[in-house]
């Protein structure tokens, strides 16, 4: 897919926007950097030869616009009622990030998107708001808002994916349960949160390159795979299977920290609901993988009459390496 020159413009003054609002020392910069970000990817998202991509761009606008005028009418607010304008800020940056109680526009933007498109939104755009609520993490009250929260991310991300056969809603879902994971992290510390950031960036984005080399957009397309590839064989199922947290994948890597950390202080009740999230949302990445294995499987082939053709993706050996770093090196990564 070939992109215009423009969309570098525009990607590096999103970048830009993320930077000026994480290195603002005031609310108003914040809102600046975050108007700055927002600005720079409509443009990424809108295209005025799909109607989708625009409906799903003026659906952005609308939301990121409503959660930053939370954001200024709080930080004016700030010197007369100090715990109200947190809270309204911290509401103002769940809304942006997509978290529960706020998570109802993210699989329907998701819906609309590029593959190449849902990659930024899913990874870059949670930068800001993500650093933003660690440095509300000074107060109590707050903190407990944000277990809170999570918890009921964990289960909106893990029950909302449950029957989804779009792959891009699928993804969605995913990115809402693993915001809980990171909601929880930003509480306890900064070094675990951006870890788990990394991990997941890295493993979603792997996903959606394969999605988009193929051209998967939903369940059924799955079964019409015919790729003589066999390192994209393997890539596949274990690139879903370590989005999903299973050991000894590299998924389970930032996942195992997080539980280690979680018991240690003493958050039991929160660590069984993210638990029991993540072992609903690997019951529809192993749908993926299941169809996907048994349509590979010769006897079981239905596009056996037909001649396969060969992947190439000089992605396939970093994706596959990458997804097996749990395997190869784990005593290092869990014991930081």
């Amino acid at each position: 897919m070939v992109f215009p020159l423009s969309y570098l413009f525009f990607f590096l003054t999103l970048l830009l926007g993320v930077l000026l609002a994480i290195s603002s020392s005031s609310w108003f910069g914040v809102w600046i950097g975050l108007e700055l970000n927002l600005m720079s990817f409509i443009p990424l998202m809108a295209n005025k030869m799909n109607p989708y991509f625009s409906e799903a761009a003026l659906k952005y606008f609308l939301v990121q616009a409503l959660a930053s005028t939370f954001i200024i009418m709080s930080s004016s607010l700030l010197l007369i009622f100090i715990d109200l304008s947190y809270y309204l800020i911290l509401m103002a940056l769940l809304m942006k990030l997509g978290a529960a109680p706020f998570h109802f526009w993210f699989p329907q933007i998701m819906e609309g998107l590029a593959w190449s498109q849902t990659i930024i939104l899913m990874t870059i755009q949670k930068l800001a708001p993500m650093f933003l609520i660690s440095y509300l993490m000074t107060n109590s009250n707050l903190v407990s808002t944000i277990i809170l929260s999570s918890m009921l991310t964990a289960l909106v991300g893990a029950l909302g994916g449950l029957n989804m056969m779009k792959l891009r809603k699928i993804m969605a879902f995913s990115s809402i349960n693993h915001m809980s994971w990171m909601l929880i992290a930003v509480s306890i510390s900064e070094t675990i949160w951006l870890t788990y950031f990394l991990f997941y960036s890295l493993i979603s984005t792997s996903v959606v390159l394969l999605f988009q080399t193929t051209h998967l957009f939903s369940l059924h397309n799955i079964t019409n795979l015919n790729f003589n590839n066999s390192l994209f064989m393997l890539t596949f199922p274990t690139s879903l299977l370590s989005l999903g947290g299973l050991p000894p994948f590299s998924g389970f890597l930032p996942k195992w920290m997080m539980i280690q950390t979680m018991m240690t202080k003493g958050l039991i009740v929160p660590l069984a609901f993210l638990l029991i999230s993540s072992l609903i949302t690997l019951y529809f990445y192993l749908r993926l993988v299941t169809p996907f294995i048994l349509m590979m499987t010769p006897t079981l082939s239905f596009n056996m009459k037909t001649n396969s053709h060969t992947l190439y993706s000089p992605f396939l050996p970093f994706i596959f390496m990458f997804n097996l770093l749990g395997l190869i090196t784990p005593l290092p990564l869990i014991i930081m």
